[in-house]
């Protein structure tokens, strides 16, 4: 495998590079959560403004994916890489000194534009230094980036906040970003190939022809309306968990261990799917469980009877076994569909923009999942209904996953390195 031998770093890989660069993109993600009851008091937001605080990180992804991604192919991967870190850090910390809602709801679309260009090109760059035996694995791996950054911002938000105050915590988050992008820029190896001299020799891999080989072929748009399906519900029900925990009268730190032990078991699931698929199960069964426990355990931890906030639910200690196997089970999701991302795209230059593709579907369905969640609150005055949205996107998920793996049956998309293209010689 071509770059194997370039360590980048003394005692740490590349890829694992990679990986600490996702988590450090991620914190950003979570760094909100456990601020929002404080800048709730402190701004006066209103519960919608919340979800939207939540889901405007997404803004970037949702309408700039492609377009990252295929400049990140054209670019340079690490280029993109450690720009988007430089970005998060300097949003982060203007961010700590604003006092107003459409300030911090302006920065927040930049740190998601920053948050963008690190999450790009990483599936690409870990392909280039990891043996196709382990990529799997590695990608499997590279799924844990956004629960472990999620996570440990929940975990360590609520005693950095109550040290330092939000703009406090806001720019601590920048200064780490920075220290990450500096480790990346030393540890990462420069690009195999120039963009330029790479279009030079193969003319085919201008941005509108990989534009046109992504676009016109089926696995891409797949795994990204899959993805959009699983991320508008994780993020909606981890986004809002603080908030919850809150309402009943728990303290910080109770609210804090909870939900980042709620985020933190994705990655359990996202590192089992790697090693999964590497013995041989098919993709489209593990998609399929996946949905279907989220969309049963969503429905255990908010459904009461009858359906009103007055209504009787589970106990609180089911609830909570609930959510933690929907955040766990669902975890496969991300980790399968990562690797299939790389093996779906038409060829090798066009890895990132098939992420980017997917990474745009992802982020639509986390920018509409939490402000949609919280309206439905909102109109019945608790959050019983929530399964209700979750189920639907479990639904489509799974119908998802057939479709897959029908074209699967016709490709063999899970035992390629990539999809064969309609006018590409087999």
């Amino acid at each position: 495998m071509k770059g194997i031998a370039a360590t980048g770093s003394a005692h740490v890989s590349p890829a694992t590079l990679v990986i600490l660069a996702g988590v450090c993109a991620a914190l950003h993600i979570g760094k909100l959560p456990p601020a929002l009851p404080v800048l709730r008091e402190t701004l006066d937001i209103s519960l919608v403004q919340a979800g939207f605080l939540l889901s405007l990180v997404q803004l970037a992804g949702m309408t700039l994916g492609l377009a990252v991604g295929l400049a990140a192919d054209g670019w340079g991967l690490k280029r993109s890489l450690t720009t988007g870190l430089l970005l998060l850090s300097a949003a982060s910390v203007a961010g700590a000194w604003m006092q107003s809602v459409p300030a911090l709801l302006v920065l927040r679309a930049l740190e998601g534009f920053g948050f963008l260009l690190v999450t790009m090109p990483a599936p690409g760059l870990i392909r280039k230094w990891v043996p196709a035996r382990r990529l799997s694995v590695m990608l499997g791996l590279w799924g844990t980036y956004m629960p472990m950054g999620t996570a440990l911002s929940l975990l360590t938000g609520p005693v950095v906040i109550d040290l330092l105050g939000w703009q406090g915590w806001w720019g601590l988050m920048g200064l780490l970003t920075l220290a990450m992008a500096a480790w990346a820029w030393r540890g990462i190896p420069a690009d195999l190939s120039s963009p330029a001299s790479l279009n030079a020799q193969q003319p085919q891999t201008a941005w509108k022809a990989r534009l046109y080989r992504t676009l016109s072929t089926p696995g891409p748009w797949l795994v990204a309306l899959c993805f959009a399906m699983y991320s508008s519900q994780w993020l909606a029900v981890i986004g809002f968990l603080p908030t919850i925990y809150s309402q009943t009268g728990w303290s910080a730190g109770v609210t804090a261990w909870l939900t980042a032990g709620v985020a933190g078991v994705n990655m359990l699931g996202n590192v089992a799917s790697g090693k999964i698929l590497q013995r041989g199960v098919l993709p489209h069964r593990l998609l399929i469980v996946g949905f279907f426990v989220m969309g049963i355990c969503v429905l255990g931890a908010y459904a009461t009877w009858p359906l009103s906030a007055q209504g009787q639910g589970l106990p609180a200690s089911v609830r909570l076994v609930c959510l933690m196997i929907f955040s766990m089970v669902g975890g496969v999701i991300p980790g399968t569909l990562f690797t299939l991302a790389v093996k779906a795209a038409p060829d090798e230059g066009t890895v990132s923009t098939t992420v980017g593709w997917m990474q745009q579907w992802s982020a639509l369905g986390q920018f509409c999942g939490p402000p949609l969640v919280a309206w439905v609150a909102g109109r019945v005055g608790g959050w019983q209904w929530t399964w209700a949205m979750t189920g639907a996107s479990c639904v489509l998920g799974v119908a998802l996953s057939l479709m897959l793996d029908r074209l699967n049956k016709r490709t063999h998309i899970d035992k390629m390195t990539f999809m064969p293209h309609p006018e590409t010689p087999k």
